[in-house]
């Protein structure tokens, strides 16, 4: 496994090469988002609604998240739980809404994908586009750990 250090560093080298870096936050984190809601419309078994009504793909795919960001880093494991949290909210507030939960989802899934080929196509074309999809779940990551090193927050 890789330390945080060389995750981020390998994220901040795909962020710099990005033509447009707003255009690219709100592509990765409408990819994330979009992600999310769609694992949380996918049908899931009995078992799970025993455990708990918000047990579902996306919340396990949220859950697994945070344990993987435990993994990489104690304290940015700690300082993800609040958008962890916030990822969970959104996609429960979207699966309540009239309209079926795919169709935003998929909607989120394509402007963020189209985001980032706008954003790094030039630079790297289709390998360029798959590295920042590989990379999505460490975006927040490395937005965190840029506030931690301007506050002295360790790592």
């Amino acid at each position: 496994m890789q330390t945080p250090e060389r995750w981020l560093t390998v994220f901040g080298e795909r962020q710099e090469q990005a033509k447009s870096p707003g255009l690219y936050w709100v592509a990765l984190l409408s990819l994330l988002l979009g992600t999310v809601t769609l694992l949380w419309s996918l049908p899931v078994p009995d078992e799970f609604r025993l455990v708990s009504p918000m047990l579902n793909w996306g919340s396990a795919f949220l859950m697994a998240s945070l344990v993987y960001y435990f993994i990489i880093s104690l304290t940015l494991g700690l300082g993800m739980v609040p958008f962890i949290l916030g990822m969970g909210v959104l996609a429960g507030w979207l699966s309540g809404l009239d309209y079926p939960l795919p169709y935003p989802a998929t909607v989120m899934i394509g402007i963020g994908v189209g985001g980032l080929c706008f954003g790094h196509y030039a630079s790297g074309g289709v390998r360029a586009v798959i590295a920042d999809v590989q990379l999505v779940m460490i975006a927040p990551l490395w937005l965190l750990s840029n506030v931690y090193r301007r506050v002295g927050i360790p790592i």
